[in-house]
């Protein structure tokens, strides 16, 4: 098969693919057409079914994988497929890895990297708040290893939310020896809890889109229950330590209009914070230069950076 990602404007495609939305719709002239998202490990794209009741559309859902003959056009400078067949691929016809984004990283060394600072904690009310859920709890521990970190922009893919959690642990961890004010122990608890509700707010792959409980709610919030009815299962569980563990996972967005109820006050939850927006901007930065595999120079004006971003090349 040919990867989304190695796809080009007038190119023809004949592949399958999984369909992660479809959506009935109609232009405005009045006639009928179908949108589709499709997925595969490198990404998605949009397709359309310009004439959904032709002889060479046959039925399929969301979530099926389908095969699909279609042409690459460009539309508001984004690419898109032209869909002239499509047909409900038969288990055989495909390999369900090829349609999964995966972490790079090997989940067992992601677990022992995990295991490794969560014994670093001394603090014995943390220590057992860490270990109730990422080691007691295998139910929790089987979503968390195999969950995104978010929908789209950073860390999009199974295995990225440990993945995030980890690169936001060992800066706070580098932080914590290099200013001697941060509680080690609270800014590396935090670290590893601050992202835990994202296992509520965004259902599991293939989906990996907000749950009802993530619209309502969202993580930061989901985040902050879990942890303050995790705290009442440990016989007397400091309330003042309980309260700054809450307030960094509350603040570690920053600011409000970013999502965060309460804005740092603790110098642990302005260490979280700034650990949290360099792993995200760093993965998201990563990720623009990886797809666009060093064709270009100057990749153009992107709305999260407000920069036209330029790859840094040979100095």
């Amino acid at each position: 098969m040919r990867f989304l990602n190695e796809l080009h404007e007038g190119d023809r495609v004949n592949g399958i693919y999984l369909c992660k939305q479809k959506q009935a719709a109609t232009t405005k002239n009045g006639k009928p057409y179908e949108n589709l998202i499709l997925q595969d490990k490198t990404g998605v794209i949009d397709g359309k079914i310009w004439d959904p009741n032709s002889l060479g559309i046959d039925e399929f859902d969301a979530l099926d994988y389908i095969e699909i003959m279609g042409d690459v056009t460009s539309f508001a400078g984004a690419m898109q497929l032209n869909i002239k067949r499509a047909r409900k691929a038969g288990e055989g016809e495909y390999d369900p890895a090829d349609y999964l984004p995966t972490s790079e990283n090997s989940v067992d060394d992601m677990q022992s990297q995990l295991r490794e600072l969560i014994n670093s904690v001394k603090n014995p009310y943390l220590s057992q708040l860490l270990k109730k859920l990422f080691v007691e709890d295998q139910e929790f521990m089987k979503i968390f290893e195999g969950h995104s970190a978010a929908k789209t922009v950073h860390h999009g893919f199974i295995g990225g939310l440990m993945e995030h959690t980890l690169g936001v642990t060992r800066l706070c961890d580098y932080m914590a020896n290099a200013y001697p004010l941060l509680n080690r122990d609270l800014l590396i608890t935090t670290a590893l809890l601050h992202d835990v509700g994202k296992t509520k707010e965004l259902s599991a792959f293939p989906m990996n889109d907000y749950t009802d409980e993530g619209q309502l709610l969202g993580h930061i919030v989901i985040g902050a229950q879990m942890v303050h009815d995790l705290a009442k299962e440990i016989p007397d569980f400091p309330e003042k330590l309980e309260n700054q563990v809450i307030h960094c996972i509350l603040a570690h967005h920053g600011e409000l209009e970013y999502g965060s109820p309460k804005k740092p006050a603790l110098a642990e939850a302005v260490a979280l914070n700034l650990a949290d927006n360099t792993d995200a901007r760093m993965e998201t930065l990563t990720e623009i230069f990886h797809a666009d595999k060093g064709k270009k120079e100057w990749l153009g004006f992107n709305r999260l950076f407000e920069s036209n971003l330029r790859r840094t090349g040979d100095i």
